[in-house]
């Protein structure tokens, strides 16, 4: 009876928000469907609580009430979720971190497995009073955890007596348990999500003494004052808890994306404006490197210069000249001993003597006359009269 009551709900409601939808609706750059309606009316986000258990501050985001139960506009659901995916992808491209929280059994393992899946900190299981505002004991506590861990995996725990190592892995088992999500959380958070803020009322008071922005699904129960960026929606379902947070946690993923893409398309950028710079002293060696070229007929200069180089080669004659001297002595010798001036023994002994390797001993020279001795003798030999000959005959 029960199943068919919310089934008239769903349908009469559906149709008209349906109609009232296709009126209102305006498509628009930044209409991206993040989240459709008819993904909200299949995993049941439009229910509420009962009547008689609602807070006021909701009736603006409430459309209906049917059968005792409130049915809250999906309208206003759709368009404050896009605002939230929006802001936590902007921050999340910022390198800015986000807390999931959800202590509630039936979110538990929804919270645990989209926030392991974008790698956000996550409190699944309680929270622990001063874990924002005073974040730095909890540090020593998440230490103390790691320090436990290290015990163990390193072996020096099996070396302790039993009831103390029994001991430590109680105190490791406890701390595990309510700060495993957040290990890796060095500072406080940036942003927090929140599911069902009326349970989780502590980490939303200590987010707001911080001035955290917080993003929650609130049902119509909840009061949507302390929160930033609110999500009207059943918090209790696990379906449309599911949908809701694994679309934030696709937000994260997709500013985190578009952050590690940034320095790849970054990249060419001030390439393109240093080639330029790079091209500048291009162009201004490029003369320098012409340089050269334009000067080649300097280089040239030594080609037109040749002759110059090859002036010696025309003062040849002029090294020749002691070879023609050398070869006119001879000439003027062999005319010196025609008219009779110089003996011919004188002109033949100038000569070197060929040297017979045979010899043993080469006799001394005889010791030549003097050349005024020859020209003497050569005078006395003139100033004899030559005898007659027909005295003779």
């Amino acid at each position: 009876m029960q199943w068919a009551i919310e089934r008239r709900i769903v349908v009469g409601y559906t149709t008209h928000t349906i109609k009232r939808a296709t009126h209102t609706r305006q498509q628009g750059e930044d209409d991206v469907d993040v989240l459709t309606m008819k993904e909200l009316l299949e995993t049941g986000v439009h229910f509420g609580h009962r009547t008689r258990k609602w807070n006021p501050k909701m009736s603006r985001y409430i459309f209906t009430e049917r059968k005792g139960i409130h049915i809250i506009d999906l309208e206003q659901t759709v368009t404050l979720f896009k605002k939230a995916y929006y802001y936590v992808r902007d921050n999340a491209a910022e390198g800015k971190e986000i807390l999931f929280i959800g202590t509630k059994k039936q979110v538990q393992t929804t919270i645990l497995e989209e926030a392991q899946r974008c790698g956000a900190h996550y409190v699944n299981r309680r929270w622990l009073g001063g874990t924002l505002t005073n974040f730095q004991t909890i540090k020593h506590s998440i230490d103390r955890m790691k320090e436990l861990e290290r015990m163990i995996e390193d072996g020096t725990i099996e070396h302790i007596p039993n009831k103390e190592a029994s001991k430590l892995r109680r105190e490791l088992a406890k701390l595990a348990r309510n700060l495993d999500g957040l290990r890796n959380m060095q500072r406080v958070p940036d942003l927090m999500y929140v599911i069902d803020p009326d349970v989780e009322a502590n980490p939303v008071h200590e987010a707001n003494l911080l001035g955290i922005p917080v993003i929650a699904i609130v049902d119509t129960n909840c009061d949507p004052d302390p929160i930033d960026f609110p999500i009207p929606g059943n918090d209790d379902a696990i379906k449309a808890t599911k949908l809701i947070t694994s679309r934030i946690a696709d937000a994260v993923i997709e500013g985190r994306e578009g952050r590690q893409g940034e320095p790849q398309q970054a990249a060419p950028a001030p390439a393109a404006t240093d080639e330029p710079k790079a091209d500048e002293p291009a162009s201004e060696s490029a003369p320098a490197e012409d340089a050269p070229a334009k000067d080649a007929p300097a280089e040239d200069t030594p080609v037109e210069d040749a002759p110059v180089e090859d002036a010696p080669a025309e003062d040849a004659p002029a090294e020749d000249a002691p070879a023609e001297a050398e070869q006119q002595k001879p000439a003027e010798e062999t005319e010196a001993v025609d008219e009779g001036v110089v003996p011919a023994d004188a002109v033949e002994e100038k000569t070197e003597p060929e040297v017979d390797p045979e010899a043993e001993v080469a006799p001394e020279p005889e010791p030549e006359a003097s050349t005024e001795e020859t020209v003497e003798a050569v005078g006395e030999a003139e100033a004899k009269p030559e005898p007659e000959e027909e005295k003779g005959e």
